[in-house]
């Protein structure tokens, strides 16, 4: 079954000289009809099964898809959308938001380590401990909210923490899981679009928060954090995608692309059956022929 073949790669591997501005959010690589991309992405959806029966049978490997982005970029709908076909029993998505007080009491990768993917599944992180080098970093404030040691919170934390999340993921592949990480790229024109629809339709008006339209006065300070985040983490085993989220159908198609290309580097097979499998199968048919 062909897949979704995109002319520009999106995958950072190295973020020694990454730079946010070279990614277009408006991007669509060579694809120019949502038309067509919509028909895409469903052959994308069904190769997305056929590989993940793969993955859930081998039990080998676990993958892990990581998802961040701005606000109203499209997190929810591209998980939605892209997974659609993948079987619920070897899939499960958890969504960090403001973390609690027993969180809290633990270290930042304590909430997120808990619901990692055992093998032969897919876990989705809809936010995750990234967010202590976005939201945290932007609103410094909020690491008294840790309570560390003072002698702890020092000017090279931030730069501790990527050391930290570089060993984890580092750690987690070599002991069989496989990382992706997806930065939807939105620009801040679509995010206003977006913002304004939920106000003016109301079957969108539950996704309004007025705390994220007072998070725009921090759009640039976000911005540089993603910018020093991707560049900090990103390496060829647990490389970042920053993919361009204006276009929603194209985030869809390029994210699919991405896991579709990773799972299938994986080179995924059903198990083999052994001599005695195969004579308990043609004991079991006999069986069942004489009923």
């Amino acid at each position: 079954m062909k897949t979704s073949k995109l002319e520009k790669s999106y995958r950072v591997d190295d973020g020694k000289h990454f730079r946010l501005k070279d990614f277009d959010p408006a991007d669509t690589s060579n694809w120019r009809s949502k038309e067509h991309a919509a028909a895409q992405l469903q052959k994308d959806i069904s190769r997305l099964e056929e590989l993940q029966d793969k993955l859930y049978a081998q039990d080998r490997w676990a993958v892990l898809l990581i998802f961040q982005a701005m606000d109203a970029a499209g997190k929810d709908g591209t998980i939605k959308h892209v997974m659609s076909g993948v079987n619920p029993q070897g899939c499960q998505v958890h969504s960090f938001k403001e973390p609690s007080s027993t969180e809290l009491q633990h270290d930042f990768l304590w909430r997120t380590t808990r619901h990692l993917p055992e093998r032969g599944h897919i876990g989705i992180f809809n936010r995750s401990y990234y967010e202590e080098g976005l939201v945290v970093r932007v609103h410094d404030k909020l690491l008294a909210n840790e309570h560390l040691p003072p002698d702890l919170v020092k000017k090279d934390i931030w730069e501790e923490r990527f050391e930290d999340i570089r060993n984890f993921e580092q750690h987690m592949t070599r002991n069989g899981t496989v990382i992706r990480k997806f930065f939807l790229h939105l620009s801040r024109k679509e995010q206003k679009n977006r913002f304004l629809a939920r106000l003016d339709e109301p079957e969108k008006n539950w996704k309004f928060s007025a705390a994220d339209v007072h998070e725009r006065a921090y759009w640039d300070d976000y911005q540089n954090a993603y910018e020093e985040l991707i560049r900090a983490t990103s390496t060829r085993h647990a490389p970042w995608y920053v993919i361009p989220a204006d276009h929603k159908w194209f985030t869809h198609l390029a994210v699919a692309a991405a896991v579709i290309e990773t799972l299938e580097d994986l080179k995924l097979f059903y198990p083999q059956v052994d001599a005695q499998k195969k004579k308990e199968i043609a004991a079991a048919r006999k069986l069942l022929e004489k009923e």
